[in-house]
């Protein structure tokens, strides 16, 4: 399990050649997760 927050200008998500969302000034979250990640990697993270 991975999270990365990092704070943008602007970001947008782009979807075969269309953006789907965008914003301006904020925080961009990146977060990755697999089945056997617990409930205990959850928690780690969120400290």
């Amino acid at each position: 399990m991975r999270i990365v927050i990092q704070r943008v200008n602007h970001a947008s998500v782009t979807i075969e050649g269309k953006v789907k969302s965008a914003i301006k000034q904020g925080y961009l979250i990146l977060f990755g997760a697999e089945e056997s990640d617990t409930s205990e990697d959850v928690d780690w993270l969120v400290k």
